[in-house]
């Protein structure tokens, strides 16, 4: 029995809640990396989180499930998920430090 390959694909999310300031970032960033995502985290002038993730649609559920629970001292209270077309996948996962 052949593995079945996943057709690759992006989602743009927003974290809301206390998630600056608590190693939000880095942990978005090691989940993402350890699920094989790429992509990039960035903080937002309004206190959330925006996050571009790319990957098989299952590791996107598992990574937007790990974000909601968050890392300790962080309170998520919201993700929002939307697609994204993005023309170029990104190679690798990185922190943005260009907060918008």
């Amino acid at each position: 029995m052949g593995l079945r390959e996943e057709a690759m694909g992006c989602v743009r999310l927003t974290v809301t809640g206390t998630v600056q300031g608590v190693g939000f970032r880095a942990y978005v960033r090691d989940e993402a990396r350890h699920l094989g995502v790429t992509g990039w985290v960035r903080n937002r002038a309004n206190g959330s989180v925006e996050v571009l993730a790319c990957g098989p649609e299952t590791a996107l559920a598992a990574l937007t499930a790990r974000i909601a629970k968050g890392p300790a001292g962080a309170q998520v209270m919201g993700v929002g998920r939307e697609a994204a077309d993005e023309g170029r996948i990104p190679e690798s996962f990185l922190v943005r430090y260009d907060e918008i």
